[in-house]
């Protein structure tokens, strides 16, 4: 039976780019499910994997990533979610954690079959993630109060595709599991698999809850 990673999407963040005003209350949110998200993977000694961008700095390496972050605008949103010696680093330098990075490889290597998701931006980089995921035969789980976004409309919109046609999980934090079996056959898709969480919000932050996101 494999095992479950996480994988923490870009929370290592300098806050520079054009974007970032709109991004950082909703990454304030999501806060707290990424680091609740952290601790339950870390509990489990599961693997956990930040794939992050590289700035644009092509010489950029784990440490430098981190400190930039560290040294930027919104260092507050990075402390209390940044990896610790134990965790893993994949450096990317396009949307998704798989384009043209040595995640797959790593993740055959852990014997991992399943993924669990958080970070940002959840109609960006987590959705992409989710898709190259899927098409890996892995299964996909993405915290939903560990996701943040730019767009609340696009980001619920891409929760809802990434459950129906990534037969994506998609739940709280305090819910996910990290000793769960995977299910999918491979080449199989299973879109709506799982009995959606209905206690959780579309998007971080929206506390009233839904059908689901």
């Amino acid at each position: 039976m494999g095992c479950t990673a996480l994988i923490v999407i870009d929370m290592i963040n300098t806050y520079e780019h054009e974007d970032a005003d709109v991004l950082v209350d909703s990454v304030r949110a999501s806060l707290p499910g990424v680091d609740a998200v952290l601790r339950r993977a870390r509990a489990d000694d599961s693997p956990v994997i930040y794939v992050n961008d590289n700035f644009g700095r092509w010489r950029s390496h784990r440490g430098e990533i981190v400190q930039a972050a560290l040294a930027g605008r919104h260092s507050e949103l990075v402390e209390p979610i940044a990896p610790d010696e134990d965790s893993l680093f994949v450096v990317k330098a396009r949307h998704s954690a798989f384009f043209e990075t040595p995640l797959a490889y790593l993740l055959g290597q852990l014997g991992a079959e399943r993924v669990v998701l958080c970070g940002q931006v959840t109609e960006q980089c987590v959705l992409y993630s989710a898709l190259d995921a899927y098409i890996r035969h892995l299964d996909v789980v993405v915290a939903a109060d560990a996701v943040a976004h730019i767009d609340p409309d696009l980001a619920e919109a891409a929760l809802r595709m990434m459950e129906r046609n990534m037969g994506a999980d998609i739940r709280l934090s305090h819910k996910i599991s990290f000793d769960a079996p995977s299910t999918r056959r491979p080449g199989h898709a299973r879109p709506g698999h799982a009995e959606p969480d209905r206690d959780a919000p579309a998007i971080p932050g929206d506390a009233t809850p839904g059908p689901g996101p």
